[in-house]
């Protein structure tokens, strides 16, 4: 990842996902997935969202808000 960007939210469910980055957008704050799923099983490993660090404060928030 590159600089400038903090993990804000983890999970193993890539719907759990989906609508923190929807969530985030709604609210103008750009986020982006990464999937570090074992590529063979998709049953190991996680799915990571990412943020810029000036919004983490925001997004951290967001979520809270939305009780995921």
């Amino acid at each position: 990842m590159e600089q400038g960007w903090v993990k804000i939210y983890k999970t193993d469910k890539d719907y759990q996902a989906d609508i923190v980055i929807e969530l985030l957008d709604e609210n103008t704050i750009k986020a982006v997935k990464i999937n570090k799923r074992d590529s063979s099983y998709q049953a190991f490993g996680n799915i990571e969202v990412y943020v810029k660090e000036e919004n983490t404060e925001k997004a951290l928030q967001i979520i809270k808000k939305s009780a995921l």
